[in-house]
């Protein structure tokens, strides 16, 4: 009887600290803000406002894939944002000042990112430069060379119209008519079932969840932990550069003063979808409920004319609360 009584709670705490449940319980927040702002205003849940909300998605969530594996290594990148610009600037510049064709200013907006990454992960891991410091310098190169490349200018794809259905055409439209969802969000999702594979079924995905949970002892093991580590910031920033390239799609134009912020979006996303700060645990379903949570909270807000300074206190309060329900939840492990 003794056993019985005390075996119970344990199950019971467990099944509360499960990564399922806390996925569970953001997917639950995020349908809790629909419901409560469609009560609020008959102009919320409208197919317009919808489309607005998923593609306000795309891009913080694509930026938010990235950072996930870099918080999973317990690392952090503040560089998303400014990198995401640079990668814009880039496809603008071989698109549109160089005359070359589309793929190979994609090509370039994504290099851009990744070689940007690379950067970062090669400071971190052979300069031991701690990641807030590397990646906020990183951020302060990129928004710089933004500014330098485009020469303080925005740069538009008026040449090129068909860049821009890359993120605002509709290829489900084409395929079920009269269901329009814009390419940006089908980018989002694809790029999510990529990042949940690499994150669940490679090399690169064990050895980042590992670095986060023992960096030491994976070490000791024989693991080259500066290659790895590297990789991990090289992927995050091809995650930048497509966040980038469809940045520059949807607004068909890449605006070189753009990216500032983002990374803190970005970090929201991936904190309240259930990664942990302190590394070794997180899941890119967790990240995109997180961005989601982020995108709807900020339309929401705004429709209900909520002064953007008091969306700043709300997302940062919301915020803080994920962070601390990390660690009481560690702390409770």
């Amino acid at each position: 009887m003794t056993v019985e009584t005390t075996v119970a709670p344990s199950r019971t705490r467990s099944l509360f600290r499960s990564d399922a449940t806390q996925k569970l319980l953001a997917f639950a927040g995020l349908i809790a803000l629909v419901v409560i702002f469609s009560l609020a205003s008959p102009n919320f849940f409208t197919f317009d406002n919808i489309v607005g909300i998923l593609l306000a998605t795309a891009v913080n969530g694509i930026l938010a894939l990235g950072a996930t594996f870099v918080i999973i290594t317990a690392g952090i990148d503040l560089s998303v944002g400014t990198v995401m610009t640079l990668s814009a600037v880039m496809t603008g510049v071989v698109i549109t000042n160089w005359g070359l064709p589309i793929p190979l200013g994609i090509l370039a907006g994504l290099a851009t990112g990744a070689f940007a990454g690379l950067l970062n992960g090669l400071t971190i891991s052979k300069m031991k430069i701690p990641p807030f410091i590397a990646t906020l310098g990183m951020m302060m190169v990129a928004k710089g060379l933004s500014l330098v490349i485009s020469q303080a200018k925005p740069i538009y794809f008026n040449d090129t119209p068909v860049f821009r259905q890359l993120a605002m055409g509709s290829l489900v439209g084409r395929i079920i008519p009269g269901f329009t969802v814009p390419n940006a969000v089908v980018v989002l999702f694809l790029a999510a079932i990529i990042a949940a594979i690499i994150l669940g079924k490679t090399i690169l995905g064990r050895y980042a969840v590992a670095l986060g949970s023992n960096e030491e002892a994976t070490r000791l093991s024989g693991v080259n932990v500066d290659s790895w580590k590297t990789a991990v910031y090289a992927l995050a920033g091809a995650f930048s550069g497509l966040a980038g390239v469809i940045m520059a799609a949807r607004l068909n134009s890449a605006q070189p003063a753009l990216g500032a912020g983002y990374e803190l979006d970005a970090i929201a996303a991936v904190v309240i979808g259930g990664t942990s700060l302190s590394g070794g645990e997180g899941t890119i379903l967790g990240t995109i409920i997180g961005a989601f949570i982020i995108s709807t909270l900020t339309n929401g807000l705004r429709i209900l004319s909520v002064p953007q300074e008091w969306q700043m206190v709300v997302t940062g309060a919301i915020v803080i609360f994920a962070v601390y329900a990390d660690i009481i939840r560690r702390r409770g492990k």
